[in-house]
């Protein structure tokens, strides 16, 4: 299983990258992880022909994590996608992914379907948890059992026992990191290195990999590595992701 970092940037895109998308391969399926513009690169991963279903988590609907949906088009996705959000987010997909925004996903070249979670979580091939986070509104992280392997998912939250809970044993922890060492905000919540690291440590988790990086703040890669260094101190198998990296997992 190899998990790919589409786009890792937070609110917009920059030299240092697209915004939020991850990528989860595996030979039965592929797993998205929010539709930043790091989606546009899906094609590379998943090309004509390819019968493996897609699935994409949406954490919550701030643009930067659904902009790249205009570009589903330009996909040839013959296993079917399936679009996975929080409560109320079929209503919101049905305005966003539809005229005169984008095609709508009837419309779309393949089968294309939304389920809401926690609710239909059930529906899905594979053991997914779903638990709310602490953001200016309804955000979801979460819980994936890939076959032997957990992968845990926490954008766009500040400290919070969903994220550990979610966090517990796994294999990889996925956390967003906003903020600079020392930074924080509690009217609009987002990890610092160092808490995503607390996080990490708190769950147990065996590796922890740091994305959204806010474009505003962290204006180079080189500041990656300090959120890096700054992770380390809480928990030493922490490391910040840059777009197109590819792990194993």
């Amino acid at each position: 299983m190899n998990v790919v970092f589409l786009g890792t940037n937070g609110w917009y895109d920059t030299d240092t990258g697209n915004t939020i998308c991850t990528l989860i391969a595996t030979p039965e399926a592929v797993l998205v992880l929010d539709a930043g513009y790091g989606l546009a690169k899906l094609d590379r991963y998943v090309q004509p022909g390819d019968a493996r279903p897609v699935f994409l988590f949406l954490s919550h609907f701030h643009l930067d994590h659904i902009a790249g949906l205009h570009t589903l088009t330009k996909f040839s996705l013959s296993g079917g996608l399936t679009l996975c959000c929080p409560e109320g987010g079929r209503a919101v997909l049905e305005t966003f992914v539809n005229a005169p925004f984008t095609v709508a996903l009837e419309a779309l070249p393949y089968p294309a379907n939304v389920r809401e979670l926690p609710e239909e979580a059930a529906s899905l091939p594979l053991p997914v948890e779903a638990l709310p986070l602490v953001h200016s509104g309804l955000t979801l992280g979460y819980r994936l059992e890939i076959g032997a392997k957990v992968i845990a998912y926490c954008p766009d939250t500040g400290y919070c026992q969903n994220a550990v809970t979610l966090a517990r044993g796994a294999d990889l922890l996925i956390t967003e990191c906003a903020y600079k060492e020392g930074q924080s905000s509690e009217s609009w919540p987002h990890l610092n290195p160092e808490t995503a690291g607390r996080i990490a440590r708190e769950a147990g988790a065996l590796r922890l990999a740091m994305t959204h990086f806010d474009a505003r703040i962290y204006r180079s890669l080189p500041e990656r590595m300090e959120a890096q260094t700054a992770a380390r101190k809480e928990f030493p198998a922490a490391f910040a992701a840059c777009d197109d990296m590819i792990l194993e997992c």
